[in-house]
């Protein structure tokens, strides 16, 4: 099993989960967070000040998935999420040893 960490640009996100769920993603996480990678955010004016904006918005989506399943789901956001410029975000992947669903019991695979 695979937990997949996505930090997308905000404007990205609906159109990640619906190619999410046509691989079939059944489940997701989505936070919106804010950071900065190699474009080291921008510059902005106010009123007549120009002002630096480090942190720029992003939205994180984390998809638990199985291993058979990881490379369609990775596939599936990096097409959807590329625009070709700076800014697009990462994958992460991680191994997971183990899932409860806490409802049920079940683990592990049926638990996802």
């Amino acid at each position: 099993m695979k937990l997949i960490t996505a930090i997308i640009k905000p404007y990205k996100l609906d159109e990640v989960r619906e190619a999410l769920s046509e691989v079939g993603v059944t489940g997701l996480t989505i936070t919106d967070v804010k950071g900065f990678g190699r474009q080291k955010g921008h510059t902005e004016l106010y009123r007549g000040s120009e002002y630096v904006v480090d942190f720029l918005p992003k939205t994180k989506i984390e998809v638990a998935v199985s291993d058979d399943n990881a490379e369609a789901v990775i596939d599936a956001i990096s097409k959807v999420s590329n625009t070709g410029k700076i800014g697009d975000g990462k994958i992460f992947v991680s191994s997971l040893e183990e899932v409860v669903r806490i409802r049920t019991g079940e683990l592990n695979e049926d638990a996802l």
